[in-house]
């Protein structure tokens, strides 16, 4: 498992040879070191870090027995938060800084976290108070359970003071400052340096795959996890009704023999596919419906009951024509409407498609979401 450190800094770079002190102290190893920074807070890095063999950085690797080699930290590991135009901001200065900010720590968090056999290490002991809550908010988008958040606690009076960066191995003695602001000197095995776990709740493993295609902003992925469930649709031959979202409309049995009948063709549907999506396969033409004509008389017998189909009026449910099945079809649309709205009227009705000569007619809801009561 490899072991990646990502830290937020401002103009205090000592946050990061901080943390790493106390990980390595956690007896918690190390290979790279990621920090997400400002223009400002990056040439801080470079001035007092990465400068050479006078770099706190390498000097700490070499006083703790350690080679930097074994840890992947550069300049190509500092990512600096960038404008509309791509030129890196000093500071967070406003609303606009933040919302560049948040989008950074998202897209870093995203690109570490993709790997399995990773494990990031967030500190939010740096920069601003917003940097922190950036951090943390992206690991609550996309932390695992194998990724840990810390904020590294530093004894008040060696906290950003310009000469600490770690507690050395052997004592020296360092000029601080009093709360009056005058000068003082301790020994730095004085120091303390605590590393707290910060407990998360992550909403990762609630996302769905396309959520974690590419990096995404915190509303979208929280709109993502509000899904109403699926509605379904029951056809009840028996009661003459047609049930959705709890809701029931009563239909008389000619409506109902047509309709049952545009249901049980879409579940009769043969073609294997997890939802129908925008497929029509299962649409009729005219001359389909024609051809179906004893199905539909059929189902109307099951429907109506005592009343015999041979005193039925020629053009009626059973004598299908253009003109009579769009006027069923019109009054079907009609009682849906008027029953479950507009919203449901797309899925429920008995749509038409395309333009005549070949229009075609049949139901959009998913078949996964219909049934039918005999």
């Amino acid at each position: 498992m490899k072991n990646i450190l990502l830290a937020v800094t401002g103009l205090s770079p000592q946050v990061i040879t901080e943390t790493l002190y106390a990980l390595h102290q956690n007896q918690q190893k190390v290979d790279a070191i990621h920090v997400i920074t400002t223009r400002d807070g990056k040439e801080m890095i470079y001035a007092h870090l990465l400068g050479g063999k006078d770099g706190h950085y390498y000097k700490y690797m070499e006083e703790y027995g350690m080679d930097p080699a074994g840890i992947d930290f550069g300049y190509k590991n500092i990512h600096v938060i960038k404008d509309e135009n791509g030129i890196e901001i000093p500071d967070i200065s406003d609303e606009q800084d933040n919302e560049r900010l948040l989008r950074l720590c998202l897209e870093i968090t995203f690109e570490l976290t993709k790997d399995p056999d990773t494990a990031v290490f967030f500190s939010i002991a740096g920069g601003r108070k917003t940097m922190s809550a950036c951090l943390s908010v992206a690991v609550q988008m996309y932390g695992r359970a194998q990724d840990r958040m810390y904020h590294v606690l530093v004894s008040p009076e060696f906290e950003n003071n310009k000469d600490f960066f770690y507690p050395p191995k052997e004592s020296k003695l360092i000029e601080l400052r009093d709360k009056n602001g005058n000068p003082v000197f301790k020994e730095t095995k004085y120091a303390r340096v605590n590393l707290i776990h910060i407990p998360f709740v992550s909403i990762r493993n609630q996302l769905s795959p396309e959520m974690l295609n590419k990096p995404m902003d915190p509303a979208t992925l929280m709109l993502s996890l509000i899904k109403e469930p699926k509605s379904h649709l029951t056809v009840n031959l028996i009661t003459r009704k047609i049930i959705y979202k709890g809701i029931e409309l009563d239909m008389m049995p000619s409506w109902l023999a047509i309709y049952t009948f545009f249901v049980k063709t879409k579940k009769d549907c043969t073609k294997d596919t997890s939802e129908c999506g925008s497929c029509i396969d299962c649409f009729l033409d005219i001359q389909g419906i024609y051809q179906s004509q004893d199905k539909i008389t059929e189902l109307y017998r099951r429907i109506s009951g005592t009343r015999s189909i041979t005193d039925m009026s020629k053009g009626g449910v059973t004598d299908l024509s253009q003109e009579n099945f769009n006027m069923y079809k019109g009054k079907i649309k009609s009682a849906i409407l008027n029953r479950f709205g507009s919203y449901a009227l797309n899925e429920l009705e008995i749509a038409s498609i395309g333009t005549r000569p070949n229009t075609r007619y049949g139901i959009k809801l998913d078949k996964s979401r219909m049934e039918i009561v005999y």
